[in-house]
């Protein structure tokens, strides 16, 4: 019995061998902003890594164009995925950065991969993935330029984590999936399933066919021919995709856009007819969404009822073939590349719009390699996993809250149109839904773990568990990246202990993810906010706001006589210095300045700080700096927000103790 253990444990290492496989603890899959993080924390724990991206770029969407943060609330985001809005905030001058070129995200996602040695496999994706008894042991990858069986690589590991858009790597191991829309009845939703609202839509009256009033002419390009189902039905549409576009108006560092050579101006008829119907429309920021970033460059979306999103033309590509995935990127540039030729030069477009288009080109400083184009289409989403757990509307509006948490969410529930068709003789938009109004929530553990009867050793932090309007929450790439971190740790830990990724120590995944953020083993940075009863006492009349502030809730002082006061306390285990920073929401009628008592050791020192904060792109407020600070141990220091002398409204929300230097 022995010998034959022996005999088939060497045939394994010999095939291995045989077969050039390269072996490793963690694999990670997509280059993604997501792929990057995982990357950097599992080599940060001592453990062998690969990354593989099937394209020749890092970061994903996050430097492919989405340099307007979709934030949702920055509280939900931490760890790492934090530190990298830090680091982009070094890069400008700031204390965080949201918006950034998609430079300087590149320059930052090799800067990790760099820092901890981990070795990228680009141009090389899946096209199988052998299980045995539940465990991938190995996957095979082709080459993605020049595919051929002399060049495929074979790649073995203790633990994978797929960290692409498109799920390619479970898919390949046989992980359930889903693609599309549940049925609000499914999961006992409302806002799944097909929704005709109001928003990126056409006004009524906007006619369908190619000769107005004559339905025989035949539909106009872009719109279904089929009816409207009920809302809420389920369905395997998928939200539109659409390019991140950036462009600049810096004549200096600009190339104009050009004609494409497969320009076709009929696609652009029915956005034709939508500015004809829209005639007290005259700008351009009316049909593109225009996100400006430093550097007079823009980070553009969708906007209004015909824009950048190419809607109802992505069904194919989540379980597309490589081939057939290529066209339907190639028609998506196409189309995007005809929109912006069309709005400067149609002559049927409004002058003022073309004018003012033609401020705009392509920098000559982004994606120079690439043509000067975004190599990332912005896959809202794919394929999602049927996992352990599903996040659904509940989890998103707190009335199913998980106690697995390893990471928050926090965005509205958003999903961009579905379909384009005719409603009663008129071209209506169908699927956009935009429901927010609610607090971070926490993503479930179980949600990026397959069930234990598929497989053991695969993690899923972006085509995680999720319904697909829960999943139009979780789908930002700040949250991308902290999932990323979990999952990272979740799979070290169970190479350690020999276990399946279900049998993880969630409790502790939780508490190292706390105890060691940033993953070097720094001192953690410390929060006091209103929400922690034991690090902050109120006084006086405060209202208590729900949105629109640094976690789930803060408070507001109107003007008043009375003294008010919030002491922030917080517990210091590790003495030194503190960069201090108050959060401070925005609001009508704000106090020009806003007071604050510290409280150290024995002193006290008092400082006035202006409340007129500049606030850019999706966010209600900024960290305003307090000061610098030599803090003791314990939880003798206290930092106090007053009215005193308050000629408007004073706002309490979090205080943030920031070490300045040294380890634990």
């Amino acid at each position: 019995m022995a010998m034959k253990k022996f005999a088939i444990v060497l045939s394994t290492i010999l095939l291995y061998i045989h077969a050039g496989a390269q072996q490793y603890d963690v694999c990670i899959y997509g280059g993604t902003s997501a792929g990057v993080i995982a990357a950097y924390t599992a080599a940060k724990m001592h453990k062998t890594v690969i990354l593989i991206e099937p394209g020749k770029y890092l970061g994903g969407l996050t430097s492919g164009g989405l340099g307007y943060t979709d934030i949702g609330n920055k509280y939900a985001i931490t760890g790492l995925a934090r530190n990298f809005y830090r680091r982009m905030g070094r890069h400008y001058g700031t204390f965080e950065q949201w918006i950034f070129e998609p430079h300087a995200a590149t320059q930052i996602f090799n800067d990790y991969v760099r820092e901890a040695n981990v070795p990228v496999l680009y141009q090389y994706r899946i096209i199988n993935a052998l299980k045995r008894n539940e465990f991938i042991k190995q996957i095979t990858l082709e080459n993605s330029t020049s595919p051929s069986s002399s060049t495929n690589k074979t790649i073995t590991a203790k633990m994978f984590i797929d960290c692409s858009y498109e799920g390619d790597l479970m898919a390949r191991a046989g992980v359930s999936y889903t693609i599309g829309r549940e049925a609000n009845s499914q999961y006992h939703e409302t806002w799944n399933g097909v929704e005709l609202l109001d928003k990126h839509q056409f006004p009524d009256g906007v006619d369908p066919y190619k000769l107005p009033g004559n339905a025989s002419s035949g539909l106009l390009w872009g719109i279904s021919n089929n009816t409207l189902d009920p809302n809420g039905t389920g369905d395997k549409k998928v939200q539109s995709f659409n390019y991140r576009i950036c462009l600049t108006n810096d004549a200096n560092n600009s190339i104009a856009v050009t004609k494409p050579q497969d320009y076709d101006s009929s696609m652009f008829e029915l956005l034709v007819r939508l500015m004809q119907a829209q005639t007290n429309k005259r700008k351009l920021s009316d049909y593109i969404f225009f996100g400006m970033m430093p550097n007079h460059k823009t980070d553009i979306n969708n906007n209004g009822g015909f824009s950048t999103d190419m809607i109802g033309m992505n069904y194919n590509y989540p379980d597309a073939g490589y081939a057939e995935r290529a066209v339907i990127i190639k028609q998506h540039e196409a189309y995007t590349k005809g929109l912006l030729w069309f709005l400067g030069h149609d002559a049927r477009v409004p002058a003022e719009i073309r004018n003012e288009m033609l401020q705009w080109g392509y920098p000559k400083d982004e994606y120079a390699d690439n043509g000067y184009w975004s190599p990332q289409l912005y896959l809202r989403e794919c394929r999602r996993m049927i996992g352990s757990y599903v996040m659904t509307q509940a989890n998103c509006e707190s009335h199913e809250v998980v106690k697995d948490g390893i990471g928050m969410a926090a965005y509205t529930m958003d999903s961009h149109n579905c379909e384009r068709l005719v409603v009663n003789g008129m071209v209506k938009n169908e699927g956009d839904v935009q429901k927010g109004g609610f607090g971070p929530y926490p993503v479930s553990y179980r949600a990026i773990i397959p069930k234990e009867s598929e497989c053991g050793n695969l993690l899923v932090p972006v085509c995680l568990s999720a319904s697909h309007i829960a999943y139009g929450s979780i789908r930002m790439e700040p949250v991308f990246m902290v999932l990323a971190q979990s999952s990272a740790e979740a799979a070290c830990l169970a190479i350690d202990a020999n276990q399946k990724v279900q049998q993880v120590d969630v409790p502790k995944l939780e508490a190292m993810l706390k105890a060691n953020p940033l993953m070097d083993n720094s001192t953690p940075e410390v929060l006091a906010d209103v929400d922690d009863s034991a690090s902050v006492s109120v006084m006086g009349n405060w209202q208590k706001m729900s949105s629109g502030g640094y976690g789930p809730s803060w408070l507001l002082a109107t003007p008043s006589t009375a003294e008010a006061s919030v002491q922030f306390r917080p517990q210091i285990k590790v003495p030194g210095s503190y960069a201090v920073y108050s959060y401070i929401p925005t609001v009508d009628s704000a106090t020009a300045k806003t007071r604050y008592v510290f409280f150290i050791g024995n002193s006290s020192k008092e400082i006035a700080v202006d409340t007129h904060v500049k606030v850019e792109g999706q966010t209600s407020g900024e960290w305003v700096s307090l000061g610098t600070y030599a803090l003791p141990e314990g939880n003798k220091s206290f930092v106090t927000v007053t009215n005193k002398d308050a000629n408007g409204y004073v706002t309490a929300n979090a205080i943030l103790f920031v070490p300045t230097k040294g380890k634990k």
